[in-house]
Order: C-alpha cells, then sequence, then structure tokens
C-alpha cells in the first residue's frame, strides 16, 4: 500500500511538473502570438494608415484639378464668346501683337515700335515697327479671318459645303492682304512692304500647308503674312540688326575719337621734339658758358696769386 501511495504521489508529481511545463510553454507561444500579431496589426494599421492619406491626398488632388478644369472650362467659355465677336477678335489680335512687341523691344520704346500709329494718309496701323534701312518703316496690322476658317475645318459639314467655305477663307484673307497693301505701304513714308498678323497659329499653319496661291498672292503684294511664332522670329533678327548696327556706330566714334587723338599726339610730338632741340641748344650753351665761367675764375686766381706774390716780395724788400 505504501509502494502504491508513493507510486501515486510521484505520477501525480510528475503530472503536475509535466502540466506546469505544458502550461508554460502554452503560455510562451500565446505570448509569441500576441505579439506577432499586434506586430501585424501594427504594421497592417501604419500601412492602412498611409494608404488613407494617400487616398486623401489624391482626392484633394482631384478636387483641386476639378476645379482648374472648371475654371478652364470657364476660360474656353470666355474665350469662345470673344472670338465669336468680331470687334473682340480685333483687339485680341492687338493686344497679342502689343505683348510680343514688348518682349522683345520693351513695355515702351518710341524709337523702335509705336503702335496705333496715324500714317500721313490718316489711317492707323495697328503697330508700326521703324526698323533699320534698308527696311525703313514697316506697319505690322492684326487680322482674325475665323469665321469661314471655322466652317471649312468643321468635318460635320459635306465636302461641297467646305469647298465652299475653302473659297470664302481664301477670299477673306486676300482681301486683308489688300487693305494692308494699299493702306500701309506708302511711297516715300513707309517701306515697300508690310505685316499681317495672324494670331492663331492654325490659320497661319492652313495657310502655309494647304494654300500656297495666298501665299504667293501676299507675296506679289509685298505682304509677309506671319503668326505669333514666325512674328517673333522676324522681329528678334531686327532687334540684333539694330544692335549691330548700334554697335557700329559707337565704333566709328571711337575710330574718329582715336583718329583726332592721333592727330593731337603728332602735335605733341612735333612740339616735344623741337622743346628737346632747343633745350639741347641751351644745354650747350650752358655748358660753353661754363668754360668760359671756369676760365675766367681761372684767370682772377692766377692774377690774384701774382698780385699776392708781388706783394710778399715788396715787403722783404723794404725790410732789407
Amino acid at each position: 500500500m505504501k509502494e502504491l501511495a508513493n507510486f501515486k504521489d510521484g505520477l501525480s508529481k510528475n503530472m503536475n511538473d509535466d502540466f506546469n511545463k505544458l502550461n508554460t510553454n502554452v503560455e510562451n507561444r500565446l505570448m509569441m502570438i500576441n505579439e506577432k500579431v499586434n506586430e501585424r496589426l501594427d504594421y497592417n494599421f501604419e500601412k492602412t494608415n498611409k494608404t488613407f492619406a494617400n487616398v486623401i491626398e489624391r482626392l484633394s488632388k482631384i478636387d483641386e484639378a476639378q476645379k482648374k478644369i472648371d475654371n478652364l472650362s470657364s476660360d474656353i467659355i470666355s474665350l469662345e464668346s470673344i472670338l465669336t465677336d468680331k470687334k473682340s477678335r480685333g483687339i485680341f489680335g492687338e493686344v497679342n501683337l502689343h505683348h510680343i512687341l514688348a518682349a522683345i523691344f520693351g513695355e515702351k520704346n518710341d524709337k523702335i515700335y509705336k503702335m496705333q500709329c496715324m500714317l500721313s494718309t490718316g489711317v492707323i496701323a495697328d503697330s508700326v515697327l521703324f526698323a533699320p534701312e534698308p527696311l525703313g518703316v514697316i506697319a505690322i496690322d492684326s487680322k482674325f479671318p475665323l469665321e469661314n476658317y471655322q466652317k471649312m475645318v468643321d468635318h460635320n459639314t459635306s465636302k461641297e459645303e467646305r469647298n465652299m467655305y475653302e473659297k470664302m477663307f481664301k477670299a477673306d484673307v486676300k482681301k486683308h492682304i489688300d487693305a494692308i497693301s494699299s493702306k500701309y505701304i506708302i511711297p516715300g513714308e513707309t517701306s515697300d512692304q508690310a505685316i499681317l498678323f495672324l494670331p492663331a497659329e492654325a490659320i497661319f499653319a492652313e495657310i502655309n500647308a494647304y494654300h500656297q496661291d495666298v501665299i504667293d498672292y501676299a507675296y506679289k503684294k509685298r505682304v509677309w503674312i506671319t503668326s505669333p511664332t514666325t512674328l517673333i522670329s522676324t522681329l528678334t533678327v531686327v532687334e540684333m540688326i539694330i544692335k549691330n548696327i548700334e554697335r557700329d556706330k559707337y565704333t566709328k566714334v571711337i575710330h574718329e575719337e582715336l583718329n583726332k587723338l592721333g592727330v593731337e599726339f603728332s602735335r605733341y610730338k612735333d612740339r616735344w621734339d623741337k622743346l628737346s632741340r632747343s633745350i639741347q641748344t641751351v644745354n650747350k650753351d650752358v655748358e660753353s658758358f661754363s668754360i668760359t665761367t671756369e676760365k675766367l675764375s681761372k684767370k682772377f686766381q692766377a692774377i690774384n696769386r701774382v698780385e699776392i706774390k708781388e706783394l710778399d716780395n715788396s715787403l722783404n724788400i723794404d725790410e732789407n
């Protein structure tokens, strides 16, 4: 019975020990699992927060972009309202022209260009460019032939209608060319050429790409068709010519002043040579005068020595 009791106690103790070890292992495993779960949850929460922040940021950007689109839509509507009115188109072209001139030559530079310039005939050009010779005074006028151009490129219309609008568009451009040629090319006052400024690159590209006859017509009338891009290039060349002329002018002035300085220096050299010769002559005279003075001094000294000697001899005779 005692052995059975000992066996039971030993078995109970072993079972308790095993149970405690198992319990400890389970607790450790649960703690490890809990730590892993917490780390994973923290990581997921952080990632979720970043994702949510990115979503919020993107939504704000989308909202900002939507506002810009709304503003752009209103601007487009405003631009369309401007372009549908002929007078507003004219003002738009003049403002565009002024911005280009001001960007290249400065806001107010009446020596090179002038806006709304009246010529001797009483006509007013949108702008006049005072270019150096042989170009001279060149009138620039803005034209915006839009209505028939829009109808011509509208593919919702039939081909026959587009052909009709194409003829009308070309007639509009030639009409503008005639007006500029007759109004702004004045013999003895302006250059024998003028510039037609188209503020729309698309219209300029259309003419240059598909309507060579219009280009030839403008060439015969001495009218050069430009767009914002080509006008900037043209005016930039004019600006370079003006700067070169100014530089050459100052170079000529400097050359003239150097020539004058050369003449004065030649005079200075002649006068210095004369003065040098005079100084040399005076120096020779001084040397001659010094020699004469030295001779006279020696003679006076000799005479003085003779007188003293005679006086000594006389004194010696008296003593005897």
